[in-house]
């Protein structure tokens, strides 16, 4: 299998600031089935009692069959978080430890033989249950890797059929990133996940990475949310899959509905350049751009916006040409002459202002043909 797993409402309400009630967390779930995710992360139950009971309400969906989803429930490597996440009944349970050993040293303070110990007991009692487990190895990305292969052959030998390559810090490259890949590909019984923070910019160019080295499932939330400045946006991602190598992780239809959403409960306001869903992505300025939109929309847009549910404009202003204002006083049904488009034109590139459609109407109103 390859996908995505949307990480929305786990570590996207991780994001300082956010919080989602019960009601919004389903309904978010909801669109994520919708939109075909492959897996869902619903969060850590033993956090609050709101987050327990929309797991709760997101599993009954699921077996009523409104969401179809996998969906799977966050956990440390203690029983009794994997006992609350087990009683859920979902359908798999996502245990994490830190491996690096600034995390054993400073924060379990622990020795790597005592994590083996603790990985390989937590994922087996959770198996116990007869329970799906992936085990995410917390700051891989700083750890030997002759260890992480000793982590990963355990968390195997317990039972996990997944393993996570978290990029805790977000500090990978592309480069390290294959690296870390090549150098466990061959520890067969397991599918790998990827998990990238974005602190450096890289989360995107790593998770695709990740894909091409061999991860089948890349974690994701929908604009980019999570701790500190968040992970990989789950529409950028599937957008690029989609179009690299023709695969359908995502509904790339339910992206801008996904995306307006989530702003709406997390009350973090998109950039408006935010790539595939933001205001900007289908707007062109440039007359030389919107000259070649008008003849071949494929000239300056690597998507038609219509996958995506978006409508394609141009702004008027003094960049705009001649074609860009034709255009725009055609989608107005406005006729006039040469020489109103040459004195509206000649206005405009003497102006430092940006023409609403309002304003066009208005210049144009002097020069109607037939009036």
């Amino acid at each position: 299998m390859i996908g995505i797993l949307d990480s929305t409402l786990r570590e996207g309400e991780q994001t300082p600031g956010v919080l989602f009630s019960r009601e919004q967390r389903v309904k978010i779930a909801r669109l994520l089935s919708d939109a075909n995710i492959a897996m869902i992360e619903t969060g850590h139950p033993v956090v609050s009692d709101d987050i327990l009971n929309s797991i709760k309400d997101i599993v009954e969906l699921k077996n009523s069959g409104i969401i179809k989803s996998e969906i799977v429930a966050h956990s440390r490597a203690v029983n009794s978080d994997i006992d609350v996440a087990a009683s859920l009944n979902v359908d798999r349970i996502a245990i994490f430890y830190g491996i690096s050993d600034l995390h054993l040293r400073h924060k379990t303070h622990k020795s790597r033989e005592e994590a083996l110990n603790i990985i390989y007991n937590s994922i087996h009692y959770a198996r116990s249950y007869g329970i799906k487990v992936r085990f995410t190895a917390e700051d891989a990305s700083r750890t030997d890797i002759n260890f992480l292969r000793d982590v990963i052959k355990t968390a195997i030998s317990a039972g996990a059929d997944r393993i996570s390559i978290a990029d805790t810090l977000g500090i990978l490259t592309p480069e390290k990133t294959r690296y870390i890949f090549n150098n466990i590909n061959d520890i067969k019984n397991a599918e790998y996940d990827f998990h990238g923070h974005n602190d450096l910019g890289m989360a995107v160019a790593n998770s695709l990475t990740a894909f091409e080295s061999g991860a089948t499932i890349i974690h994701t939330t929908v604009n980019g949310l999570g701790e500190r400045v968040g992970i990989t946006p789950t529409q950028v991602l599937g957008t690029l899959l989609k179009y690299h190598y023709n695969l359908d992780v995502v509904n790339l239809g339910s992206l801008r509905t996904l995306s307006g959403i989530v702003e709406k409960y997390s009350n973090v306001k998109m950039p408006l350049n935010e790539p595939v869903t933001g205001d900007n992505a289908f707007i062109h300025k440039s007359g030389v751009h919107v000259n070649g939109i008008i003849n071949n929309p494929e000239t300056y847009e690597f998507m038609s916006p219509e996958i995506f549910g978006i409508k394609r404009n141009f702004t008027i202003d003094k960049y705009s040409g001649k074609h860009a204002l034709i255009e725009k006083l055609n989608k107005l049904n406005l006729k006039i002459d040469d020489d109103g488009i040459s004195y509206i034109l000649n206005e405009i590139k003497n102006s430092n202002k940006i023409y609403s459609d309002n304003d066009i109407i208005s210049m144009a109103n002097h020069f109607l043909i037939g009036n």
